[in-house]
């Protein structure tokens, strides 16, 4: 067990070593995360893939068949659909969800001392596993 020392000025210096003490509360409440987010979907976690798809289906349909943009002659529009959204789809959901983590764990930033940037740096790693599952 490590002695918890609170000083003025020792937050910051030994921030990054805090968190390295901490890493088993990003696995916790990531995995947390990913269960809670699919758990209440008839699908499950297929929806990580049956979102993006649908999306990239219909953004094809709209700007490729009813507006006439095309890409080049060597990339197929559904492909380059999909390369613009992924990135910012995991953008988008990241800031979404980092956002909101602090307001949704209250409860547990006011018992216990961790290192707040846990809450939302634990949302960027669900989406990242989240889009990484795409590739």
């Amino acid at each position: 067990m490590s002695e918890l020392i609170l000083e003025a000025g020792r937050s910051e210096k030994n921030y990054v070593k805090d968190l390295w003490h901490y890493r088993e509360l990003f696995y916790f409440l990531s995995w947390r995360d990913i269960l809670v987010r699919y758990k209440q979907t008839v699908i499950g976690i297929a929806w990580a893939i049956v979102r993006p798809f649908l999306t990239m289906l219909i953004f094809t349909f709209i700007f490729n068949r009813v507006a006439k943009l095309h890409s080049d002659a060597s990339i197929p529009y559904p492909l380059l659909v999909m390369a613009g959204m992924l990135p910012w789809q995991f953008f988008a959901n990241s800031l979404t969800e980092s956002s909101t983590s602090l307001t949704n764990n209250t409860n547990l930033i006011s018992k216990i001392y961790f290192p707040r940037l846990i809450v939302p740096s634990s949302s960027v790693i669900t989406a990242s596993w989240i889009f990484s599952s795409l590739w």
